[in-house]
């Protein structure tokens, strides 16, 4: 397990620099200059380019930068020349942190709970009903759903606040805006599994051995049956710890989210490599987490 860590780890490297330099390359590829606006003209513009390295060919651009990011070092933002990206990043990131934290731990656990309530009772009217439910959150997007629990919540009911950060009701809407679809999505994946999972022959077995039903499940068929939900909470977990700029946008939460969308529109290249870069990483973790998981899971998986 350790040798395929490290082998891991090593492919994850040459991963990052190819995908921090695809964007590298992409953003500065882009029509015009982050300093065509400056005030002064092109001398200004020119000054300001070669203060941050952007003035030579595309090739020398991407030489120095690499160069820099190998010591660590983010570079500044183009557009707010105070700030540096890692600044920026240490800001932003804790906050979407939280907010994909709560996320994913509300979405873990109503999806798995809720499927297996459903695995339990094939068939029945709760088993109809809560499928159908789950049906809801995927077929309404988030820049549909966020507003419509604003409007009943905060401002019909005026249990919670319209948006902000900083408050702990402040975190509610958003957590189960972002956490709802894919609650549902494991309800489904969880529901399926596990049904799968009890028709098989052993648990039968088991049954006929006159195991209680919870011992069944807790000791036979959940940890199976827990395989496809632990691979798809791998890039799960990276999707919601890095943010959704659709949830930040509508709630007023600045995030990682609003990293992605300036640094687009401002052709910031530096916070928008970074946040790239700390997305890929939180992917790459927790596919390896999510690996070394299922062995623990299931001894019968062989890692190479």
């Amino acid at each position: 397990m350790v040798a395929y860590a490290l082998r891991r780890i090593a492919s994850s490297l040459l991963v990052l620099w190819l995908v921090v330099s695809l964007t590298f390359f992409l953003t500065r590829l882009l029509p015009g200059s982050p300093f065509d606006r400056e005030k002064g003209g092109a001398k200004v513009a020119e000054a300001l380019a070669k203060q941050y390295q952007l003035d030579g060919s595309l090739w020398q651009q991407y030489q120095a930068y690499l160069r820099d990011l190998l010591h660590g070092d983010l570079r500044r933002s183009t557009k707010y020349r105070q700030w540096s990206a890692s600044e920026i990043l240490a800001q932003k990131l804790p906050v979407s942190l939280v907010l994909g934290g709560c996320a994913l731990l509300l979405a873990t656990t109503a999806g798995v709970g809720l499927g297996a309530a459903c695995a339990l009772r094939p068939g029945s009217r709760r088993d109809r009903w809560l499928m159908a439910a789950t049906m809801l959150p995927n077929a309404i997007p988030t820049f549909v759903s966020g507003p419509l629990l604003i409007v009943v919540f905060a401002l019909l009911l005026s249990w919670l606040p319209v948006g902000g950060w900083g408050q702990p009701a402040q975190i509610i809407l958003p957590t189960l805006c972002l956490a709802a679809p894919f609650a549902a999505q494991l309800a489904r994946l969880t529901r399926g599994s596990l049904h799968e999972t009890l028709c098989q022959p052993y648990i039968r077995s088991a049954r006929a051995k006159g195991l209680s039903p919870q011992a069944v499940l807790l000791h036979h068929a959940l940890r199976p049956a827990l395989l496809p939900v632990v691979s798809y909470l791998g890039p799960l977990a990276a999707n919601l710890l890095t943010g959704s700029m659709v949830i930040e946008s509508i709630f007023s939460i600045s995030g990682t989210g609003s990293v992605f969308v300036n640094s687009i529109q401002n052709r910031d290249v530096f916070p928008l490599c970074a946040a790239v870069l700390v997305y890929c990483s939180l992917l790459i973790f927790f596919n390896l987490l999510t690996d070394l998981v299922l062995v623990l899971l299931d001894r019968r998986i062989q890692l190479r």
